[in-house]
C-alpha cells in the first residue's frame, strides 16, 4: 500500500518521475543532450541519497524540505556552490514539471535557498589577444599542414561567428554556404538560425576544404562525409578535441592555457557590443532565446571597463592610496 504524501497525493516511485521528466526534456522540450544528462545526473543522486537512507525505493512523498536541506548539506562537504546550486535547480524544474502535469500541488525545494554564488568576470580576451590566437594555429609545431589549416578554420568560426563549441562539432558540410557567407546552426533546442561568417573565416575555410579529405582514416581511406571538422583519422571533430585545442593555442598564442571555446564566444559578443553592434543583434546571432542572457555581456563589458580604469587612472591609483 503506498503511502500518503504530504502534498496530498499519492506517492509514486520518485525513479520513475525522474525519468519521465528526462523524456519531457529530450522529446518535448529539445534540450540538448548534455542538459538532460545533466538534470538525470543530479536528480539521481537524491534517489540514491533517499534509497541509502530509507533502505527501499524512495516515494515522491519522501522529498520534503527537511530531506532536501539534508541531501544538500551531505553534497556541500564535496562540491562547490554552483554545483549545489545547479542540484537545487534541478529539483525545482522536477516539481515545476510535476505541477504542471497535476501530480504535486507544492514544491518542497520553492523556500530552499541556493548557495550565494561569486560572479567573476568570464574571460574575455582582447581582441589584440584573439588576433594571436587564430594566427597561430599555422605556426603551431604540432600536427600535420592539413591539422593546422582545419585548426584555423575552426578558430575564426568559433570567434568569427560566436558559436557553441557543441554547434561548431556538429556542423555539415552543406550547412555552410560560402557564397552567401553563411552558416545554418543548430542550436539549443534544436532551434536554426543563419549566422554570418567573417572574411577570415571565409578564406581559412577556403584553404581548409580543398584538402579535407586528407582527413580519412590511414588505413580504411575511410572520412565521415557530412561532417565539416574531421579528426586525422576521418572521424568527426569531437567537443573535447576542440577543447584541447582551444587550450593549446590559448597558450601558444596569448599564453593563456584557461582559455576554452566558450570563452572565444564571450568576447566574440563583448567585441561586438564594444564596437557598438545592437544588443538585439547580438541575441539572433548567439542565438539566445532571452534578451536578459544577452544582457549580461552588457554588465561584463562595464566591469571590465572598470577594472582598467581602477588599474590605470591616476585618480582611481590616488584615491586607492589615500585609503591604505
Amino acid at each position: 500500500m503506498q503511502r500518503s504524501a504530504s502534498n496530498g497525493q499519492a506517492g509514486p516511485e520518485l525513479g520513475e518521475r525522474i525519468e519521465r521528466f528526462a523524456d519531457y526534456l529530450e522529446h518535448e522540450r529539445r534540450s540538448s543532450k548534455h542538459t538532460v544528462l545533466a538534470y538525470r545526473r543530479d536528480l539521481t543522486g537524491l534517489v540514491e541519497f533517499l534509497r541509502e537512507r530509507l533502505e527501499r525505493e524512495p516515494l515522491l512523498s519522501d522529498v520534503t524540505r527537511l530531506t532536501l536541506r539534508s541531501w544538500l548539506g551531505t553534497a556541500c562537504e564535496n562540491l562547490a556552490p554552483a554545483s549545489i546550486a545547479r542540484k537545487l535547480s534541478s529539483v525545482r524544474a522536477l516539481y515545476v514539471f510535476l505541477g504542471r502535469t497535476g501530480e504535486v500541488r507544492e514544491n518542497p525545494a520553492a523556500l530552499l535557498q541556493s548557495p550565494k554564488l561569486s560572479r567573476g568576470l568570464p574571460l574575455v580576451l582582447r581582441p589584440e589577444a584573439a588576433a594571436e590566437v587564430l594566427e597561430v594555429a599555422l605556426q603551431s609545431p604540432l600536427g600535420s599542414e592539413v591539422e593546422k589549416l582545419r585548426d584555423r578554420a575552426l578558430l575564426e568560426v568559433l570567434y568569427g561567428s560566436g558559436l557553441r563549441v557543441s554547434e561548431l562539432c556538429a556542423l555539415n558540410l552543406e550547412a555552410v554556404d560560402v557564397r552567401a557567407a553563411e552558416v545554418r546552426v543548430l542550436g539549443k533546442g534544436r532551434k536554426e538560425r543563419l549566422v554570418p561568417l567573417s572574411g577570415k573565416a571565409l578564406e581559412a575555410l577556403a584553404a581548409y576544404l580543398p584538402r579535407r579529405g586528407e582527413l580519412r582514416h590511414p588505413k580504411t581511406g575511410q572520412l565521415d562525409p557530412k561532417a565539416l571538422l574531421l579528426t586525422r583519422r576521418g572521424k568527426r571533430l569531437g567537443v573535447r578535441r576542440v577543447q584541447a585545442l582551444v587550450q593549446r593555442y590559448g597558450a601558444l598564442g596569448a599564453g593563456r592555457p584557461d582559455l576554452h571555446p566558450h570563452a572565444l564566444r564571450h568576447s566574440f559578443a563583448t567585441h561586438l557590443l564594444e564596437g557598438g553592434a545592437d544588443l538585439r543583434v547580438i541575441q539572433e546571432l548567439l542565438g539566445h532565446s532571452s534578451l536578459a542572457t544577452t544582457q549580461r555581456y552588457t554588465h561584463v563589458s562595464l566591469d571590465q571597463l572598470l577594472t582598467v580604469y581602477d588599474k590605470a587612472h591616476p585618480l582611481a591609483r590616488a584615491k586607492r592610496g589615500r585609503s591604505g
